[in-house]
């Protein structure tokens, strides 16, 4: 787990220097994977209608639940080496 935690860490910093924004699709699966690995399934109320963006990324987050941290990680990992290449 440590090995994964420190790939996913790794994988974290990277993200911030992407030589492409990715597409608003990838940033929301890319943030999703992130709380989920850091966090865990999503809790709390779902925002409400006006706030669009809290409103998405919440969807996206919840929408992955039940995923273990470890795969979500996992998958954080995966995602970010195929938008380095």
């Amino acid at each position: 787990m440590s090995d994964l935690k420190e790939q996913f860490e790794t994988a974290v910093a990277e993200s911030k220097n992407l030589a492409e924004r990715p597409d608003n699709n990838t940033l929301l699966k890319l943030y999703a994977l992130y709380k989920q690995g850091s966090s865990g399934d999503a809790g709390g109320e779902r925002p409400g209608m006006t706030d669009f963006v809290a409103r998405a990324k919440y969807d996206a987050w919840s929408a992955i639940a039940g995923t273990s941290r470890e795969e979500a990680m996992r998958q954080y990992v995966d995602l970010i080496d195929s938008l380095k290449d």
